[in-house]
């Protein structure tokens, strides 16, 4: 059977010689043919892969305007955010603005003040400096009191080392200089003295006098010893006898007349004896060492005289007497002007000082 009748009857079989029939085909083209179906090959090889790339890049490129859509977005997003923040950073740097103007007047206003309270306070420690320095030569001059003086001056330089002033340093000086004047000064132990002096007047009412009767620290009484085969006659007559004898007494006072002195006068005697001792006082005080041992002798005369200086209180206000009267209280006092003319002269230029700059807005305002 032909082609054609397989053709006529629908069927198709497979052509065994179409390998064959291509290679006759490939065989009877010419190289120009061949030249032109391998070029129409690569250009459609080319043009296909060239879609496939153009393809490719208009997907990445539609991938990458995605994504910056969404980058443009979360930008905008930001910007918007950012400049909420940047409104809200702006109210704020307003008000900081303001705050820190209050802040920088309420600071001018401050020092303002600070200088006025700072001047104040220099002009009250240097008058309370000035009123110390006073005190402690007035403590010299009327009462020769060195400890209070001391006190005092050492109270004025801890005053003025408070306030921290380097130029403070010369008037510090100063005021040491004289500190170790009076340091220098030996001591006198006053409130001993006075004490001593206090305790003589209570005893002077315990004094006795000379003309009282007392018993003799030198006679001793000899009594028979009793017998107890005595009868109550016997006792009664030797206790008689025993008084009898006590009424008569002979001593030595080792003076040659012995005032007799009334109670009234008595009164007086020990209060005038007691006048001494506080005169003895008052110079003590005052320094006076004149009058502090003239005092003290003649209320040891009146002891001596008017009194029993062999009874315990009389020689224990006699060993006192002598004991205060070689106490030395005179001392040679330095003088302690010149702190006190340099605080003055300190002050009187701090003021000085201190009045210009407030005299410049006057001046400028005229």
């Amino acid at each position: 059977m032909s082609d054609k009748t397989l053709q006529g009857s629908g069927e198709v079989e497979p052509d065994a010689s179409r390998p064959h029939v291509v290679l006759d085909m490939l065989t009877r083209m010419s190289i120009t043919q061949m030249t032109l179906a391998v070029l129409v090959v690569i250009f459609a090889w080319q043009w296909l892969d060239g879609h496939r790339a153009i393809s490719e890049m208009r997907d990445e490129l539609a991938k990458k305007i995605a994504e910056m859509d969404g980058t443009a977005h979360a930008n905008a997003i930001l910007i918007a955010k950012n400049q909420d923040e940047v409104r809200v950073m702006s109210v704020k740097v307003a008000t900081l603005e303001s705050y820190y103007a209050q802040a920088q007047n309420q600071r001018a206003a401050l020092e303002a003040l600070y200088n006025n309270l700072s001047a104040s306070r220099d002009e009250t420690a240097l008058a309370d400096v000035e009123q110390l320095l006073l005190i402690a030569g007035q403590q010299l001059q009327l009462s020769g009191n060195v400890k209070a003086a001391l006190i005092a001056m050492e109270s004025a330089d801890a005053r003025l080392q408070r306030m921290e002033r380097p130029a403070l340093n010369g008037l510090r000086k100063t005021i040491g200089q004289d500190l170790d004047k009076l340091r220098a000064l030996p001591r006198v132990d006053v409130a001993g003295i006075n004490l001593n002096i206090n305790r003589l007047l209570l005893s002077v009412d315990e004094l006795p006098l000379i003309d009282r009767h007392r018993p003799s620290e030198n006679v001793v009484v000899k009594t028979r010893v009793e017998d107890v085969n005595d009868t109550v006659w016997q006792k009664a007559l030797r206790a008689i006898g025993q008084e009898v004898r006590q009424l008569v007494r002979i001593e030595n006072t080792g003076q040659a007349q012995i005032a007799l002195l009334p109670p009234k006068e008595e009164f007086f005697l020990r209060e005038n004896l007691k006048m001494r001792l506080v005169s003895a006082r008052l110079a003590l005080l005052s320094r006076d060492d004149d009058t502090y041992v003239q005092e003290l002798k003649t209320a040891q005369l009146w002891v001596r005289r008017y009194f029993d200086v062999k009874s315990p209180e009389g020689m224990r206000m006699m060993d006192e007497l002598r004991t205060l009267a070689a106490a030395s209280i005179d001392i040679d006092l330095p003088d302690i002007g010149a702190s006190l003319q340099a605080v003055r002269s300190y002050r009187l230029t701090h003021e000085n000082a201190a009045d210009v700059p407030r005299g410049l807005p006057q001046k400028a305002a005229k």
